[in-house]
């Protein structure tokens, strides 16, 4: 019997070598097909099943990147927000059913006493949508405004945050980042503090994230990779245009790494952060098959079996990165690049279909 034992273990070691081995290959032939440059991890059942770097972070001094280089998160950053927001519901500092103006009294815009935060997070505001910028051809153009000057977060608030309605507030699904300024600017009104510190207190130094923080313009942040993305029609990579990086807020102004997203999304699922309800909330596809925070796909179809996919993609020019959860299945999958070389939706999908069986 003993013997038998070992034999079946050995014969599953020897199962998830050669599964590994596939993927590392699978993998490996398509980052250098599309010239991958970032950082990937897989984890399953609560083990790393793949880790690896490519590319390079500092393309002029052929710098590589490493396990432990950080990457602008981009719109990752909205799922923090999301969690912020529903710890401070389950203590009892908000109601995401309440208008803003029950936390911003002072707000000017139109959806003050009519947009709820529960449609903040899931983009059914019906605000004006700030990110008017359709193209790269436009940005070289006209530039972003929003951007490219320097801006405080209540500027922000004022300046772009605080227009009027175009559609019914819940009626409509559009991806807006003015509706997590907003959300920003409450959290720090409830918590008394800065977004910044707010997130270190509830998120940052709980789980010990050392790797992840806010980005601004006038900070030279060790580790962190530079973003490059192709400008016109002959395909090569240029430097990402001058913008303050700190103007994205609570919306997309993160820097982190593969290591500290995969400890912020065990912590997620695990109820360290926030609990079943408010999980379950966050998780519920609405709109747009977006929950709060991020895309929810209920029925999203591999190998003939349908599962629930948490997708959090996040962009900024050369910045790309996506955060997957398979809900059925402890796995976790996360993608942090540094140029526009490689469809993160490809990439995605891709892995999904390799990992998942």
């Amino acid at each position: 019997m003993k013997f038998i034992f070992l034999f079946c273990i050995a014969m599953l070691h020897l199962a998830g070598t050669a599964q590994n081995r596939r993927l590392d290959s699978l993998i490996g032939a398509y980052c250098k097909a599309n010239h991958f440059s970032g950082n990937i991890l897989i984890s399953q059942a609560g083990k790393i099943t793949y880790q690896r770097s490519w590319g390079e972070a500092n393309i002029p001094f052929h710098t590589p990147n490493k396990k432990d280089t950080r990457f602008k998160v981009a719109s990752i950053t909205k799922l923090f927000t999301a969690v912020l927001m529903l710890q401070l519901q389950e203590q009892g500092k908000l109601d995401l059913e309440k208008t803003i103006s029950t936390y911003l009294p002072d707000y000017k815009g139109e959806g003050g006493h009519k947009v709820t935060l529960h449609q903040l997070l899931n983009h059914t505001s019906g605000m004006r949508n700030i990110d008017t910028v359709s193209s790269i051809e436009s940005a070289l153009r006209n530039g972003m405004p929003v951007y490219q000057l320097p801006h405080t977060s209540d500027e922000l608030l004022e300046k772009f945050c605080s227009d009027s309605l175009v559609n019914t507030p819940g009626s409509n699904f559009d991806y807006n980042n003015a509706d997590f300024i907003v959300l920003g600017k409450i959290i720090e009104r409830i918590t008394g503090k800065t977004y910044e510190q707010a997130l270190k207190a509830m998120i940052l130094t709980p789980l010990r994230l050392k790797n992840t923080g806010m980005l601004r313009q006038g900070t030279i942040l060790p580790q962190l990779a530079d973003t490059y993305f192709v400008r016109d029609a002959s395909g090569r990579l240029t430097p990402d245009l001058p913008v303050y990086m700190e103007n994205w807020y609570a919306a997309g102004a993160l820097y982190s790494t593969t290591d500290d997203l995969l400890t912020f999304s065990n912590a997620l699922f695990s109820g360290k952060l926030i609990n079943d309800q408010s999980l379950k909330l966050l998780c519920t596809s609405g709109k747009g098959e977006y929950g709060l925070g991020t895309w929810i796909y209920n029925d999203y179809t591999l190998h003939g079996r349908n599962y629930t996919i948490l997708k959090r993609p996040g962009s900024i020019m050369g910045a790309q990165a996506v955060f997957l959860r398979v809900l059925e299945k402890p796995i976790a999958i996360i993608v942090l690049a540094n140029t526009t070389n490689t469809s993160m939706d490809d990439f995605g999908a891709k892995l999904l279909e390799w990992v998942v069986k």
